[in-house]
């Protein structure tokens, strides 16, 4: 008996309605219909799961985030640019794993921290590959023993 996925995650936001056209422009998610609350809200699918947002005001958390997976890193990149979004609360906004996976740090409309995952740095246009660091690089954190295998897409394995 245990977790075998995760369905959704919910996240707070200050204003509805920028946060959805946050979502839906920067990450190009596909709204779903959602219950009726007593706070404004709005579903996303994200793959096999879903994106809950629910308009109860104040910041986002410094830290605390959520992952997803992009199929256009590029793009995500470029609007997140143009929205002025990225986040260096750990350092940087784009991360290299040790695998060759990326990392992503954004910020919503309402301060929520999000990162965006991508599989292959290899693969990203040299004008994103540049902008790129490691932990190491920008903060001095070596990736040794076990952390050198530590991966984002362990069914690569």
């Amino acid at each position: 008996m245990g977790a075998i996925g995760f369905n959704h995650v919910n996240v707070s936001v200050a204003d509805i309605d920028a946060a959805v056209a946050f979502y839906e422009d920067v990450l190009g998610l596909e709204r779903i219909p959602s219950i009726n609350s007593t706070a404004p809200g709005a579903w996303f699918r994200v793959g096999d799961a879903q994106l809950h947002l629910t308009e109860r005001g104040g910041p986002g958390p410094e830290v605390h985030h959520f992952a997803v997976t992009v199929d256009d890193f590029a793009t995500v990149y470029d609007r997140a640019v143009e929205r002025d979004a990225l986040d260096d609360t750990f350092g940087a906004a784009l991360y290299e794993f040790p695998d060759g996976a990326v990392q992503l740090y954004l910020r919503d409309p309402s301060g929520n921290l999000l990162e965006c995952d991508w599989p292959d740095v290899t693969t990203l246009p040299a004008r994103i590959r540049e902008r790129v660091t490691t932990r190491e690089e920008r903060v001095g954190v070596a990736q040794t023993g076990e952390a050198a295998a530590a991966t984002l897409f362990p069914e690569r394995d």
